[in-house]
C-alpha cells in the first residue's frame, strides 16, 4: 500500500480509436461510458498526487527505447476512416523536457541506450485516455517509446529503472489493452469471449502475487497463459503492462476496473495503491 507520497503505477486500456466521441461506433456505448467513468475517476484521485505524468503508449515503438523531449507536443491522429470532427480532437498537455531529461539519465544509468525525439505529437493511445482522466490538459507529460522486439523482459527492465520517479511526484502510465486482437473484437462468438476471460484472469491473479520475482517471471512467460496469443496475436498492447509492473518493484498490483468491451473482457491494473 502507498504511504500516500509514493504514487501507484497504472496500466490502462485505451480503447479502440477516437472512442470519446464515437461511443456508438463499436457495440453498447454502456461499455464505453463505464471505461470513461472509470478514468475519470481515476484522474480525480491523482490529479492531486500527481505533478506530472509519464505515457508509455502501445503505439510508439523504436528500434531502442526513445525518449520524447519537446516543449508543446501536437496530435498525431493515428487512426484512419472516422468522420472528419475526429481529426479535430486537442489535448493541449504541455511537454516536461525536464522529466525527459530525468527519464534518460535513469535509463541511461541503468545501462540503456536511448534514443531523442522532439517532433512527435500524443497519439491516441496517450491523449485518447488523458483526454478523459486529465481534461484540463494541465499536467506536463513526457512520454517514453516501446522497444520494436516487444520483449518482456526488455521493457520490465525499462520498468525497474523508471522506479524513482514515482517519488517524485511523476505519475507513471502504461496505456494498451489487456486484449487486443483485431478478429476477436467484435466477433459475436461466445468463445472469443470466454478466451478473453481466462487470459484476464491469469492476469489479474499474476499481477497480484506477492513475491516480486515470482511476478517477473510468470508476466515474462505470459505465453503460457491461457488463451495468450488468441488474445495478443502481437504483444506491443501488452507490452506496457511490463513496464508499468518493472516500475511497481516489490508493490503487488490489483485489478483496478473491468468490464465487456466490444464483445471480449478488458481489465485496468495498478500496482502500489
Amino acid at each position: 500500500m502507498s504511504d500516500g507520497t509514493r504514487l501507484p503505477v497504472y496500466y490502462l486500456p485505451h480503447g479502440g480509436g477516437p472512442w470519446p466521441v464515437m461511443k456508438d461506433a463499436w457495440g453498447d456505448p454502456a461499455e464505453y461510458e463505464r471505461l470513461e467513468a472509470y478514468l475519470k475517476g481515476l484522474g480525480e484521485r491523482m490529479r492531486p498526487r500527481a505533478r506530472s505524468l509519464l505515457v508509455i503508449s502501445a503505439h510508439w515503438e523504436e528500434t531502442q527505447p526513445t525518449v520524447h523531449f519537446g516543449a508543446r507536443p501536437g496530435m498525431l491522429y493515428d487512426y484512419g476512416g472516422f468522420p472528419e470532427f475526429t481529426y479535430q480532437l486537442s489535448w493541449p498537455a504541455p511537454g516536461d523536457p525536464s522529466l525527459a531529461a530525468r527519464v534518460d539519465g535513469l535509463l541511461r544509468a541503468a545501462g540503456i541506450t536511448t534514443g531523442r525525439e522532439e517532433e512527435r505529437g500524443y497519439d491516441h493511445g496517450t491523449f485518447v485516455p488523458l483526454m478523459i482522466a486529465f481534461p484540463k490538459a494541465d499536467l506536463p507529460v513526457a512520454q517514453l517509446s516501446l522497444v520494436r522486439t516487444i520483449d518482456p523482459a526488455t521493457h520490465f527492465a525499462l520498468g525497474r529503472a523508471l522506479e524513482p520517479l514515482r517519488d517524485e511526484g511523476v505519475l507513471i502510465i502504461g496505456s494498451g489493452m489487456s486484449y487486443h486482437n483485431m478478429r476477436g473484437f467484435m466477433a459475436g462468438d461466445p468463445r472469443v469471449r470466454t478466451v478473453s476471460e481466462r487470459f484476464d484472469e491469469w492476469l489479474s491473479k499474476t499481477v497480484a502475487l506477492e513475491d516480486p520475482a515470482e511476478r517477473r517471471q510468470r508476466l515474462i512467460d505470459w505465453l503460457g497463459a491461457p488463451g495468450a496469443r488468441d488474445c495478443h496475436p502481437r504483444s506491443e498492447h501488452l507490452v506496457p503492462l511490463f513496464v508499468a509492473a518493472g516500475a511497481a518493484g516489490a508493490d503487488r498490483g490489483h485489478r483496478d476496473y473491468g468490464s465487456d468491451l466490444m464483445g471480449v473482457v478488458i481489465s485496468s491494473h495498478v500496482f502500489g495503491e
